[in-house]
């Protein structure tokens, strides 16, 4: 599946668990179309790559589409993740509930400040860096976010590599790169600049593009 496809189908996912939600047992392609922001021709041509069958005018099963769909996109077990940084970033996303629909659990966050790990108000663990190791392994973890201040990126990912992570979000300023272990197996990531992707908007409206 290509990444374009890929970005479709998983926003035909969530928008799939929104009509559920709300007691819908059918959807129509056009439905499917403007959450995904596509024309319904390629929501029917997406399923049609994908060998989901629909009814030409009873419109498609919601919940058959849910598990044919997850099952796609590997959905069928809880991923678990862990945070690395608990400051403001770490914690809206530790305690961020719309993760859980899609099958996606945050199971613990990680610091460097006592003050931080040390705080047992929080529902979700905060451990210290230095129990990575012992928590990825104990619960599966394959994916980190990492959201440290800049100096210290490059040292989490390390660790984050060293405990057995295989995918990294990363919200740190800095870029960080895919690796290639010694194994042949490659760890994922996906850089998120917030202040950049700012900086882009505030561009576009002073320069926009003609159409």
């Amino acid at each position: 599946m290509n990444s374009e496809l890929l970005v479709r189908v998983t926003r035909y996912y969530r928008a799939l668990n929104r009509l559920r939600a709300i007691g819908l047992e059918k959807v129509f392609a056009h439905n499917l179309a403007d959450a995904a922001g596509v024309t319904a021709a390629i929501v029917r041509k997406d399923f049609s790559s994908l060998d989901i069958k629909g009814q030409k005018r009873g419109g498609y099963e919601i919940l058959q589409l849910v598990e044919q769909i997850g099952k796609i996109l590997g959905k069928g077990d809880v991923q678990n993740v862990v945070v690395m940084g608990c400051g403001r970033i770490g914690k809206a996303l530790m305690h961020y509930s719309g993760f859980e629909p899609d099958g996606i659990k945050i199971v613990a966050g990680f610091d460097s400040d006592p003050m931080v790990y040390a705080d047992a108000s929080s529902s979700i663990p905060v451990y210290p860096m230095t129990r990575l190791d012992e928590v990825v392994q104990a619960l599966s973890v394959k994916v980190a976010i990492i959201t440290v201040p800049e100096v210290a990126a490059a040292d989490c990912y390390q660790r984050a590599i060293d405990a057995g992570v295989k995918g990294i979000l990363n919200f740190s300023p800095i870029t960080l790169r895919n690796s290639v272990l010694d194994d042949g197996s490659t760890v994922v990531v996906h850089n998120i600049n917030i202040a950049l992707e700012l900086e882009q908007i505030f561009y576009e409206l002073q320069f926009p593009k003609q159409k």
